[in-house]
């Protein structure tokens, strides 16, 4: 039986089509339906991930797909790339552009390159109205310039984006950069992080954003939230993030699952999508 009746709750960010759940990927769909997680979308990291987000869609009605290049995995990306992720996003159950984004934690992919890739799937995704999902690695002041010149470009198109264009992944930054990102109309992704013991600047960051600028995700199998640290993530685990969310901000849960699932409907769109 499903837990006490809330709002669906969603999670936004979760790479169940990695091969750690291959033994057990329906239990795991069966696990979250049981915590009440309604919608869950898969991010693809590369084309073949991104193939593999659209496989299970397919299969899984609660389950929906982004397409994308991740700024770790620049060395498949060739000429070709980006109109093979465009034939990719005019799948059914394709609601967003990533994981995009840059890494500069990493050197994987050279900082030039994964600047060209950014833009290059950023462009894609207002030529196709769909929102965007980042990664951010130490990266965070030219992310946010060429998301201003991004969404500068929206704004003059006219673009359906400018009002929800995207969300900032698993956020790490401070209280600037989440006002700097807030005032571009972006959301700011929380996961597992925010349970941890240590993760006071973090909780304060919750503490003081608007809960309609938040979106609840997992990361899953990454980041898995305490009590269950050091054990894989899975999209159920959502639940403990929005509980979390609710304890820091002095409200109910079922307020924090309507407003974060309304914010991602309102992202997404994948109600429209029959």
């Amino acid at each position: 039986m499903q837990d006490q009746a809330l709002p669906g709750l969603v999670d936004t960010h979760c790479h169940l089509n990695f091969d750690v759940f291959d033994l057990d990927r329906d239990a795991v769909i069966e696990r979250a339906r049981q915590k009440g997680i309604s919608r869950i979308l898969i991010p693809g990291v590369d084309l073949e991930t991104s193939k593999s987000a659209i496989k299970y869609a397919e299969e899984f009605p609660e389950v929906y797909a982004a397409v994308g290049m991740h700024p770790n995995d620049g060395a498949t990306w060739c000429e070709s790339s980006i109109s093979e992720i465009k034939l990719l996003a005019g799948k059914k159950k394709v609601v967003a552009i990533g994981e995009i984004g840059l890494d500069y934690y990493r050197d994987r992919t050279s900082k030039d390159l994964q600047r060209v890739m950014f833009r290059q799937q950023l462009e894609l995704a207002a030529q196709l109205d769909l929102p965007v999902i980042i990664h951010n690695r130490d990266a965070s002041v030219d992310i946010l310039n060429i998301l201003r010149e991004w969404y500068e470009m929206l704004t003059t198109r006219g673009s359906i984006l400018i009002d929800c264009p995207g969300v900032m992944h698993s956020f790490s930054g401070d209280a600037a950069f989440a006002d700097e990102i807030i005032a571009l109309n972006f959301k700011v992704g929380i996961n597992g992080p925010v349970t941890f013991h240590n993760s006071q600047a973090l909780q304060s960051l919750v503490r003081s954003l608007p809960i309609d600028s938040l979106l609840i995700e997992t990361d899953a199998p990454y980041l898995t939230p305490h009590p269950f640290r050091g054990k894989r993530n899975e999209p159920a685990n959502v639940r403990i993030v929005a509980e979390k969310i609710a304890e820091l901000k002095e409200v109910s849960l079922e307020n924090v699952a309507q407003v974060t699932t309304d914010g991602a409907d309102k992202l997404f769109r994948w109600r429209e999508i029959h």
